[in-house]
């Protein structure tokens, strides 16, 4: 049989997506062919997104494609995923927002938000909007650490609905319950209550175009992590710990509990945070007070990304206090670190979202 591009798309056409029960031409589920000589370039989507799924598409498709243009043929084959249900699902909620990415702990006061108050702030430097619901509904402190702690969202009409307005701070689009509460009261709610005001600042808010929505959730595992998964299916996650060994037996939990069947977010990596100190007179200096290289090597025990260390210095927290994070500070040990951590979380985030088959920025 002559190699051309309607009869390889023939023979394609007779390979069945298993789950979907259709064959993968007529799903639209083939793309980039090219013929050069004796060479076939294609990229084929699966529905499952599991490595052995894929590892079999792969398989289907090399076995058909020999057997019909011989053994000789070379062949140059890539499977990914196809969009989820789930990702289609969230495209109709937030069709404006590009990437939904959780920040999350196993155990709290590892420096959660103060990684994603940093992350935010390192994309908008690079040019991107970014909004940040701060979903810890027990500990709001995202308004501290942006110097909002006294704005109150605005409602705005669209398109006759009246939606809840986002408060801005350094061109970042911030909701947290930390504005709907009184700051030296303790919020004490049942779970469905808390997932109720979480819900609310999802659908019921205007975040327009965005290119990042990150999300600050309470630290551990509970009902709050169900319910984002329910309402808002996630592009994917990342897990903040320090080095300690208390801190990644937690962190491990966390890994987990998003490869969950009833999950099954994808880990864009660890971040490892506190990872040493440097006293201020000694910047050439590193004290590894919780241990050297704990979630990093976590991380690769886990087969998940690693995303970068966070030193522990003095100006870290003075920014997080006077609301402005320390990736603003310029030529800072910090603000370069969470720079390199921001271009390593771009990456490895449209890098997963290629292989999982979700349309990216």
């Amino acid at each position: 049989m002559e190699i051309n591009r309607e009869n390889v798309l023939q023979i394609l056409g007779t390979i069945l997506d298993p789950e979907l029960k259709k064959d993968i031409v007529s799903l639209n589920f083939v793309d980039n062919l090219s013929i050069e000589n004796n060479r076939i370039t294609v990229q084929v989507r699966t529905s499952n997104p599991a490595l052995h799924a894929r590892k079999r598409m792969q398989e289907a498709v090399s076995f058909n494609l020999k057997r019909n243009f011989g053994e000789n043929v070379e062949l140059n084959i890539e499977v990914v995923a196809a969009p989820s249900e789930a990702t289609k699902a969230h495209r109709k909620l937030l069709p404006e927002v590009k990437n939904i990415v959780a920040i999350a702990s196993g155990k709290g006061g590892v420096g959660k938000s103060t990684v994603t108050s940093n992350i935010a702030g390192g994309l908008a430097k690079m040019g991107y909007k970014v909004g940040i619901v701060d979903a810890d509904i027990y500990g709001p402190s995202i308004p501290t650490m942006f110097d909002v702690v006294r704005e109150r969202p605005t409602m705005i009409d669209v398109e006759g609905t009246p939606k809840i307005c986002p408060v801005v701070s350094y061109g970042i689009s911030i909701l947290s319950i930390g504005f709907f509460t009184d700051q030296d009261n303790a919020v004490v709610w049942r779970g469905p209550m808390a997932s109720k005001a979480l819900t609310q600042m999802f659908t019921d808010a205007h975040w327009g175009a965005l290119d990042y929505l990150l999300i600050d959730l309470p630290p551990g595992t509970g009902d709050i992590h169900l319910s984002l998964v329910q309402t808002v299916p996630l592009d994917g996650a990342v897990i903040v710990s320090t080095p300690q060994e208390v801190a990644l037996a937690d962190a491990r939990r966390g890994v987990n509990m998003f490869q969950m069947e009833g999950m099954k977010v994808p880990v864009v990596g660890i971040v490892e945070n506190m990872a040493w100190f440097t006293p201020e007179e000694l910047p050439d200096n590193k004290y590894y007070l919780f241990g050297r290289d704990g979630a990093k090597n976590l991380a690769a025990g886990m087969n998940v990304p690693f995303l970068g260390h966070i030193p522990l210095v003095q100006s870290v927290r003075e920014a997080g206090d006077a609301g402005r994070p320390a990736v603003f500070q310029e030529n800072s040990i910090t603000g370069q670190a969470f720079e390199e951590l921001c271009r390593t979380f771009v990456d490895n985030l449209q890098h997963l979202k290629q292989k999982t088959g979700t349309p990216s920025l």
